[in-house]
Order: C-alpha cells, then sequence, then structure tokens
C-alpha cells in the first residue's frame, strides 16, 4: 500500500452505501423508476432472508418482501438516514408486516407440530431444516434478534434500532433464544 492510500473502513462503505441510497430515495421520489428497480435490486435479498428466517417459509418471505417494497413505493419520505441504514430501515418495516402477519394467524387453530412435516428441504441438508424449523417455532421476539443477530450479521446495536428496544435487550433475548434452539435441536438428536 503506497503512503498516500487510505484504508477502507467499514464506517466508509456504510456511509457510500447510504450517500447512494439517499441519492437513489431521491430521484425515486422525482419520478425516476429505474432508482427504484436500483433500491429493490439492492435491498430485497436482505429483506426476503430476514423474513425467511423470521417465517421458515419462502411463500411468506416472498409475500412480506414484495409487501415492504410496495410499502415503500407509496412511502418514500419514511425513511430517516439520520436513525440508521435503508437496509435496517426496510427490514423495520418487514419486521412491522411480519408482526401483524404472525398476531392474525395466531387467530387460527395451530396444527400440531408432532404431525405437521416440515416444509421441503432445500439445498438438502436435513440439519440445516431442523434449524429452520426450531428458528421459526420460536416466539417471535426471539425469532426476530436470531434471523437480525444470528443470520443476518446485524449488531446488537442495529437489532436493537431496529426492534426498538434496548442493546441489553436484544443480548438477553439472543441469550434466552439460544437456549430455547439448545433444547429443541438436541431433543431431535441434533447436536448444536
Amino acid at each position: 500500500m503506497s503512503a498516500n492510500a487510505i484504508p477502507v473502513t467499514q464506517t466508509m462503505i456504510r456511509e457510500t452505501e447510504s450517500a447512494q441510497d439517499r441519492d437513489l430515495l431521491r430521484r425515486f421520489r422525482a419520478g425516476d423508476r429505474d432508482a427504484f428497480t436500483a433500491l429493490y435490486r439492492t435491498h430485497q435479498a436482505c429483506v426476503y432472508r430476514f423474513a425467511r428466517s423470521m417465517t421458515g417459509d419462502r411463500m411468506k418471505a416472498g409475500e412480506v418482501t414484495q409487501d415492504v417494497f410496495v410499502w415503500l413505493i407509496h412511502h418514500p419520505d419514511d425513511f430517516n438516514p439520520e436513525r440508521g441504514s435503508l437496509s435496517g430501515f426496510l427490514i423495520g418495516v418487514a419486521r412491522k408486516f411480519l408482526k401483524r402477519r404472525y398476531s392474525e394467524e395466531q387467530r387460527w387453530v395451530p396444527l400440531d407440530e408432532a404431525t405437521a412435516a416440515p416444509a421441503g428441504v432445500d439445498n438438502g441438508d436435513a440439519d440445516t431444516e431442523r434449524l429452520r424449523h426450531a428458528i421459526s417455532a420460536l416466539p417471535f421476539r426471539y425469532r426476530e434478534v436470531v434471523a437480525l443477530c444470528g443470520l443476518e450479521g446485524k449488531s446488537y446495536e442495529e437489532a436493537a434500532a431496529i426492534v426498538d428496544c434496548a442493546v441489553g435487550t436484544v443480548r438477553s433475548r439472543m441469550h434466552r433464544a439460544r437456549a430455547l434452539l439448545a433444547r429443541k435441536l438436541m431433543g431431535r438428536g441434533c447436536t448444536v
């Protein structure tokens, strides 16, 4: 590295991504459809992964992801870059859709978990499918921190901002979620 080279840090990368997101949102608000397409292509994967982690279901995750971006079309001014990243904001929107969906689903009589077969295995790994099934069976407050911190790689601070709680609460929920997952998976013959 030359003496004049500036090391690239995570902060610099995030600031660049944030500036690009703000520019794309500004252009979208002005009527640029290509800007929205670029926003969608940049952020749909992380929204989908979060929704898939929370639901354990590809179809539901796809529906939630679609709902998030349709919502963004109608509410582009709701994003405040001073409060965090656009991906974190969109995951927060997904979280609200998932909470609403979860409360609506609770009105229905649940299937007996022992007789219900887990969804089809993708990528063929039975342990991965057991883990997905165990995560989707966690209570919502634990499932969301596992999805954010454990699967999406968000820091406890970022997760706390998304779920609107204290960092200590995220740590505590993550600890409890790990204990619940360990019990569920060991009971099914998996090693954690």
